[in-house]
């Protein structure tokens, strides 16, 4: 294993924080961090083209999503456990601020794993 997944698992074990931009790992290594499951929402028209938290504008037909803690950029593989589909996601904005929410993915997002009739649902996320 790498010395980064090791810090990495040593601070999860630890129930630390840690911010790890995607483009700082390898396919490798990213591909051997952890799947965590957590609860999605999305966001869309209400917010359509005002600026998210890195300052650009939000677009509800491309892929992004809210987070509160990863780093602007980070793509993030989310995957809805109940159908399957998945979709790959850049993180622009900070959220959710629902609930015990994990994500808040793009309308356009949502609608490729099948969430927007619901508007929440189980997801599984992984750092790509």
């Amino acid at each position: 294993m790498t010395s980064l997944l090791l810090l990495f698992l040593l601070c999860a074990a630890l129930g630390m924080a840690m911010v790890i931009s995607s483009a700082a790992l390898s396919p490798a290594v990213a591909s051997e961090l952890p799947v965590k499951r957590g609860i999605a929402s999305w966001y869309g028209p209400a917010f359509q083209g005002r600026r998210t938290a890195n300052g650009e504008r939000f677009d509800m037909n491309k892929l992004t999503a809210a987070h509160r803690s990863l780093a602007f950029g980070t793509r993030v593989k989310v995957t809805n456990p109940d159908n399957g589909r998945s979709v790959t996601v850049r993180i622009n904005d900070r959220g959710p601020y629902a609930g015990r929410r994990t994500i808040d993915l793009s309308r356009e997002a949502a609608r490729r794993i099948g969430l927007t009739g619901k508007g929440v649902g189980r997801v599984l996320l992984e750092i790509r």
